[in-house]
């Protein structure tokens, strides 16, 4: 890859999660997202839930060798389910074209359905099967993925390494956690505070056995 990649792709990727916000800077980010599509390598654009999702996958991969900007994949994360369709617009066969590929969480998947049929990327023949376009489910969601492959003792490793023990037996001492299994409270507890999801998403990918990575991560970073 030729030398400013990688910043393409962080360009790319800001101006693309602009512009489908709408917004007064709307217009300059497609121009900009226009400019960096039409002028860098870039082989494909792979769509997220959130920042959890992007970190999980870009750790996976860089544990596996690889580093997925300067091969010229751009991971955007979309902000919330609901706005794939805008991204599929812009950046899908109504828009810039661009290779698509992405994760959502199995409760998601007819929306993305929808989206995809109505936007061209996937035709209604073959809308049973996303994973044939490049799109791969998380049951329930990727945390739950990563609690289901680790195991719950490993997890509350990862728990402990990360300094937040205490924080933890605090929460499942809550009236409304008490009863639920550990694997629900390891769920919520990682979506109970800003930038935790993120930060348990990098370290728990960190703890996987590379041949056991959760089945939606591995068949994406396979795709791409």
């Amino acid at each position: 890859m030729k030398l400013g990649t990688v910043e393409q792709i962080r360009r790319f990727r800001a101006a693309a999660i602009e512009w489908a916000a709408g917004g007064a800077g709307a217009h300059q980010a497609g121009l900009v997202a226009h400019g960096v599509a039409g002028g860098v390598d870039l082989k494909s654009v792979v769509l997220v839930e959130g920042a959890s999702d992007q970190a999980a996958l870009e750790t996976l991969a860089a544990r596996r060798g690889r580093h997925l900007a300067e091969e010229g994949v751009a991971v955007v994360p979309l902000g919330g389910a609901t706005s794939i369709g805008r991204f599929l617009e812009l950046l899908g066969p109504l828009g810039l074209d661009l290779p698509l590929s992405g994760l959502c969480d199995v409760a998601e998947q007819g929306f993305f359905r929808r989206s995809l049929e109505r936007t061209g990327v996937l035709s209604n023949a073959a809308s049973a099967d996303l994973e044939a376009a490049g799109f791969f489910v998380c049951v329930d969601d990727l945390e739950d993925e990563l609690i289901r492959t680790l195991g719950t003792d490993a997890v509350q490793r990862v728990i402990q390494a990360q300094g937040e023990m205490r924080a933890f037996r605090t929460f499942q001492n809550q009236p409304a956690q008490r009863l639920r299994p550990v694997e629900r409270q390891l769920r919520r507890f990682m979506g109970s505070q800003g930038g935790r999801k993120f930060q348990y998403a990098r370290a728990l990918v960190g703890e996987l056995d590379l041949d056991a990575a959760p089945r939606p991560l591995d068949r994406l970073l396979a795709h791409i």
